[in-house]
C-alpha cells in the first residue's frame, strides 16, 4: 500500500527540506491503525528533523526480508517514487540490520535510515551543552560503529543532511580503530565533566540544609513542601 501525498502541498515551502518517503512492515497481529498511528509518529520525527514526508509505504508481510527488510517488488515500487518525487532518504518505521541497509542504499541510490538513527539526528540537531553533544555523538557512534564495513564510498555519494549530523561522514570514513580511540576519548570527557559537576554539587550542598522527600505518586508531596515552605511549588 502506498499514500502519496499531493505534490502541490509540498512545492512551495519544502524546497530547502529534504523528501522522505517512510516505510513500514505490517506484521502478523498488527493492525492497521496501529501501523497508521506509528508512521503519523515517524512522519512527526521527518518534520522535526527539517524533512517533508511525500509517501508513506506499508507492506503486509509474516517477517522482514533478510535482504532488504521488505520485499524485492517493494523496493522496485520505491525506486519508482524516489524517482518520480525526487526523493533524498528513506526513512523505515523499524530497526533495520546493517546488510538490509547496505542493500537499500545500492538498490535505492539515497539515504536509508530507521527510527533509531532519525531519533539521534534530532537529538544532535538540539544538544547545545558540551555534555550533551558528547552523548550524542558518543551514542551515534556507538550504534554505527557494526555499520562501517563499506560505508565510507556510500555516504560520500549520499551528501550531507538529515541523518549524517554529529560524527558525520568523515567520521565514519575513519578505520575501526580511530572510531574506537574516538569513543573512549568521549567517555573520558564525560567522565570528567560528571566528576565536576559532582564536585560542584557537593561543595553547593556544603553550604546550605538539604532533605528529601519521598512518596509514591499523588501521595501529597507537593502539598506538604508548599506548606513547610510557604512557596508555590
Amino acid at each position: 500500500m502506498v499514500n502519496l501525498h499531493p505534490l502541490s502541498s509540498f512545492h512551495d515551502n519544502s524546497s530547502a527540506r529534504e523528501r522522505a518517503v517512510i516505510v513500514a512492515l505490517r506484521k502478523k497481529g498488527i493492525s492497521r491503525r496501529e501501523v497508521a498511528e506509528s508512521l503519523d509518529e515517524l512522519e512527526g520525527l521527518v518534520k522535526a528533523a527539517g524533512g517533508v514526508v511525500v509517501a508513506r509505504v506499508v507492506q503486509e508481510r509474516e517477517s522482514p526480508d533478510p535482504a532488504y527488510y521488505i520485499g524485492r517488488g517493494k523496493v522496485h515500487e520505491i525506486r519508482g517514487i524516489v524517482e518520480e518525487a525526487r526523493v533524498e532518504m528513506v526513512v523505515f518505521d523499524d530497526a533495520l540490520r546493517a546488510v538490509q541497509q547496505r542493500n537499500l542504499e545500492e538498490k535505492l541510490s539515497v539515504k536509508i535510515l530507521d527510527r533509531t538513527r532519525l531519533i539521534m539526528d534530532i537529538f544532535a540537531q538540539r544538544a547545545r551543552t558540551n555534555e550533551g553533544k558528547i552523548q550524542v555523538e558518543l551514542a551515534q557512534l556507538q550504534y554505527m560503529l557494526t555499520r562501517l564495513v563499506g560505508r565510507g564510498r556510500e555516504l560520500s555519494r549520499l551528501g550531507g543532511g538529515i541523518g549524517t549530523r554529529g560524527p558525520g561522514e568523515k567520521q565514519l570514513e575513519v578505520d575501526r580503530r580511530k572510531i574506537l580511540r574516538r569513543i573512549r576519548k568521549l567517555k573520558n570527557d564525560l567522565e570528567k565533566i560528571r566528576q565536576r559537576r559532582s564536585q560542584h554539587r557537593k561543595r553547593r550542598l556544603s553550604e546550605m540544609l538539604s532533605f528529601a522527600l519521598v512518596g509514591y505518586t499523588n501521595s501529597g508531596k507537593s502539598t506538604l513542601l508548599r506548606a513547610l515552605t510557604h512557596s508555590d511549588v
